[in-house]
Formats: C-alpha cells, structure tokens, sequence
C-alpha cells in the first residue's frame, strides 16, 4: 500500500498537472496522430506514404480534418496523462517512504506501473478516437455515437477491443518514457547542482522530447497491431486477436509492415512528449 504523502493535495495535484500535459500533448501532437493511424489502418498500397496521406486529407476533406476525433483525445488523453503522472509520481514516493534509492531500475518500474494501471482507461479511449480519425463517410457523429455502437455490436468486450497490446506498450513504452525522462533529470541536478524546479524550461522540452522518442522505439510495432485491431470491421472481425493481427501484417509487409506509420509517430514525438512535460512540471511548480 502506498503511504499517504504529508501534503494531503498530492494527489490531486498530481491529477491537476497530468491533465494540463495531456492537453498539451493533444494541441500539439493530434494532426501527427491523425497521419499515423491513417497509415496504419489502410490497406497495402493506399498511401505511397506520410505525405501522401497529408495531402489527401488535405484536399479531400479539408485541414480541419488534421483535428478529426480531437474531442475525445482533449477529453480521454488529459485523463490518460493524469493516470500516468498520478501513478508514476505516487510510485516515486512508495519507494522514498522505504528508504529505496531511485535509480533506473526503479524508474522503469514506477512507469510500467502508470502504464498498465492508464491501459485500462486508455483502450477503450484510443479505440473510438481511431474509428473517428479513420472514417471518410461520417459513419458517426461523435465519440459518443461510437461507443454506443460498438457496445450495441458487440457489448463491452467490443469497445475494450485492443486491450491485451494496449497494455504491453503502455507497460513497457511508460517504463522506458519515465526512466528516460527522470534519469536525464537526475544526472542533470547532480552534474549542475540544481534543484528540480530551476531546471529551465528548454532542457525539460528536450528531455521530454527524447523521452517521448525512447519509449516510441521500445513499442511502436505493438501499436501497429492494436490500431489494426481497434479499426477492424466491428460485426465481421477479420482478426481474432493481437496474434493474428502480427500473423498477418508479417505475410502481406514483412517486418517492415510493423513499423507504417513510424514517420510522422516520430516527427510528433518530440513536440507532443516536449510539450506534456514542460506543462506538467510547469504546473506542478505552480501548484506547490
């Protein structure tokens, strides 16, 4: 059991601050987004690639396309990052409370524990922003409509569709994102001698940024399989599951097929992961 921290607002402070990054990360990151699953989802020879799909979305359904499904990620993501940073933060002080040094190992850790724990919450989210981002005939009107009909399909094992990869990359990816991220904190407060909170903002978008880079490398092909998972036909599935899904991508591209989409996941990495951070710890700062 995690003991209670003797700032009784902790958490909510936490809950405060994740939700600012994850709104940050949505601005910023969301016409990447957007690109990257159209690349995943689309069968062979759709898009000679991430270019290929900007200009199409471009010119056959407008730039205010690039923000397709925005309402869930504003909604669904600022309560994902909360998940994550609450978790993470309330994990670093379950090992200070038992004289644990922090080191990478624990890092990790803490960060495969705020991801399994935002999986749940997550799936079902990324779910129906996938079938509003994918959509070129307006099948539904909102985020709303989408899980009503997945649900009516298929019950709840329906909109969790996707769950099993989901958890593997948020387990895996948040481990590597948030011992990315502390340890370059860490060796910077010992090579410079400063406190956390005079870290300057510059050095905290890098840090996020290549933080947001590692944990893209450790997972990116699970999160082909779970896009092509979560944008199967909903009441005649192709896919029985995650391993079918790898089975399949493997005979039609071979490796390569794991990693469509990687480009503009990339180019969005830096920005988005830069912009979560620097809003987070620039709200925890003002928080305490």
């Amino acid at each position: 059991m995690i003991p209670e921290d003797p700032d009784t607002n902790r958490t909510a402070k936490d809950l405060t601050a994740g939700s600012i990054g994850g709104i940050a990360q949505v601005l910023t990151g969301q016409p990447f987004d957007i690109v990257k699953v159209r690349l995943q989802s689309a069968p062979p020879g759709r898009f000679s690639g991430a270019l290929d799909v900007v200009r199409q979305i471009f010119y056959k359904e407008g730039p205010l396309a690039f923000y397709k499904g925005t309402l869930t990620p504003l909604l669904g993501v600022g309560a994902c990052v909360s998940v994550q940073f609450s978790v993470n933060e309330a994990m670093k002080r379950f090992y200070a409370s038992q004289g644990v040094a922090l080191g990478n190992a624990q890092y990790y850790t803490c960060g495969l524990f705020a991801g399994v724990a935002n999986g749940f919450l997550a799936s079902p989210i990324e779910h129906v922003r996938i079938r509003l981002q994918t959509q070129t005939n307006k099948a539904y009107k909102g985020p709303w409509d989408v899980a009503s009909k997945l649900i009516k399909t298929g019950g709840i094992t329906s909109l969790m569709r996707g769950l099993g990869p989901t958890l593997i990359r948020e387990g895996q990816g948040m481990g590597v994102y948030f011992m990315t991220f502390e340890s370059l904190i860490e060796r910077t407060m010992k090579h410079d001698g400063v406190a956390r909170k005079d870290i300057p903002g510059w050095k905290l978008c890098v840090f996020g940024g290549l933080a947001g880079y590692s944990m893209w490398f450790a997972v990116y092909p699970v999160d082909v399989i779970k896009s092509r998972l979560q944008t199967d036909n909903i009441s005649n599935p192709e896919f029985r599951n995650g391993f079918s899904v790898a089975k399949h991508i493997y005979k039609v591209d071979g490796v390569k097929g794991f990693f469509r989409g990687f480009a503009p996941t990339i180019l969005r990495a830096a920005p988005a992961n830069a912009a979560t951070f620097l809003a987070f710890e620039s709200a925890m700062r003002l928080l305490d």
